[in-house]
């Protein structure tokens, strides 16, 4: 959605100003994200464990519990996000022009918030319990949905007025918040055998809060660290010259949809592996993880390779002009990020075990190290001392994902991330 968000705002007149408040908008929506992020890889990871052990009693009452806890996440940040939004754009560095234009359209996205994390939850606990078709049912009809909204709200066509970024937004939201209503009627229906939404009327059970907080705070941490690092790196693009912010956000997304199938990889294996270990079947954990590591790897080579030829036409997608300055910057962008394809798809198969496993604090001892203590030094070292530029920060980015990998790789391997049962807590 929000690449289709990018495609269609790149054809607003100020386009260069619009794609880098877009660039900074979609930031502070992840970084808002890692709020809810927690409360996610630790809902998947239990719901994955009691429903290999076959205990379905529990599988619902991790729903229910999970939709009060995110609800309640999603109105307090969405309404934090939308009060102070041009605050905070304009305190990741961004100009007053580009502040003005992100806040149009991060104050709709933000509000909308409960309904993204709520669809976000019952994905994962579809997911959880071994069941990716429905959810990607669903996913389709609301891609098409914010097409064409956005095709008619951002430039004005199909009868509808034309609201610029604004209008990219509500037409995102709209597309949410029906997603949400088809996966609220599927789990409402009982499409899982023995597996259902009840709309909960109890009150929070503190026990199970606490154990899904031990096993998911971790993991937000862990989000919030890749997040600064991505902010670290788009704060010193703005010092060098605000047009790499835009192409940077151009880049990121397509990104994004390059990740999109080592990521579901990962995901599918994460609760495969989940409901492993919740069944007490290690040999099961083990080959299902060898099977992730391999599809992602040779996945992720041909898609690195196909964004490092088609750099330039998949700029042209965004409407970035031929010859020029923002062109030029995206396609150098766009093939670095190819080049981080490989050593990223072994780091996603990993996090996917550790968050599967529930194993999050492995990641997050990982990340917080080579995040703080490598990437966001060498990003300025090589931009700024060795006066590289913005290419100085962009190469710090696969030079950190190879060092990630590697070491979620060793801890991999070191099988500490192996614990059986229901419980992890």
């Amino acid at each position: 959605m929000l690449a289709v968000d990018a495609a269609l705002c790149g054809r607003l007149p100020d386009r260069d100003h619009t794609l880098a408040a877009l660039g900074l908008s979609v930031q502070v929506v992840l970084l808002f994200m890692t709020a809810m992020l927690g409360l996610l890889v630790g809902t998947v990871a239990l719901i994955a464990r009691a429903y290999g052990a076959r205990d379905l009693a529990r599988v619902n009452h991790l729903i229910a519990q999970s939709t009060i806890l995110t609800a309640v996440v999603g109105v307090v940040v969405g309404a934090i996000a939308a009060a102070y939004a041009r605050v905070i754009l304009a305190g990741f560095g961004a100009s007053a022009v580009v502040a003005e234009i992100g806040a149009d359209y991060l104050r709709p996205l933000m509000l909308g918030a409960p309904f993204a994390y709520l669809t976000l939850l019952y994905t994962d606990v579809l997911r959880g319990v071994g069941n990716t078709r429905i959810s990607f049912y669903c996913a389709v009809i609301a891609n098409i949905v914010n097409a064409v909204l956005n095709y008619g709200l951002v430039l004005g066509n199909l009868g509808m007025p034309a609201l610029g970024v604004r209008g990219s937004a509500i037409g995102t939201v709209i597309a949410q918040l029906l997603n949400l209503v088809l996966l609220v009627v599927v789990l409402r229906r009982g499409a899982i055998a023995n597996v259902q939404l009840s709309l909960p009327r109890v009150r929070v059970d503190r026990r199970l809060a606490i154990e899904l907080f031990r096993v998911g705070w971790p993991a937000a941490v862990d989000s919030l660290i890749m997040n600064v690092a991505f902010l670290s790196a788009i704060a010193m693009l703005a010092r060098i010259d605000e047009l790499t912010v835009a192409a940077h956000g151009l880049g990121m997304r397509v990104r994004s949809l390059a990740f999109v199938p080592g990521l579901s990889i990962a995901q599918a294996s994460g609760a495969l592996v989940g409901q492993a270990l919740g069944a007490g079947n290690v040999s099961q954990a083990r080959v299902v993880m060898r099977a992730a590591m391999t599809l992602c790897l040779v996945i992720a080579s041909g898609l690195g390779l196909s964004i490092i030829v088609a750099a330039r036409p998949l700029a042209h997608i965004f409407d970035v002009p031929s010859g020029t300055p923002l062109e030029a910057l995206t396609v150098t962008w766009m093939r670095i990020l190819g080049c981080t394809m490989v050593p990223a798809a072994l780091q996603i198969s990993t996090y996917g075990l550790f968050h599967g496993a529930g194993a999050t604090r492995t990641t997050l001892r990982i990340n917080f190290w080579v995040t703080m203590s490598f990437q966001i030094p060498l990003a300025y070292v090589l931009g700024f001392t060795l006066e590289l530029g913005e290419l100085g920060v962009w190469l710090s980015f696969p030079i950190a994902i190879a060092v990630k990998a590697s070491v979620n790789f060793i801890a991999y391997k070191r099988e500490h991330w192996i614990v059986t049962g229901v419980r992890l807590v």
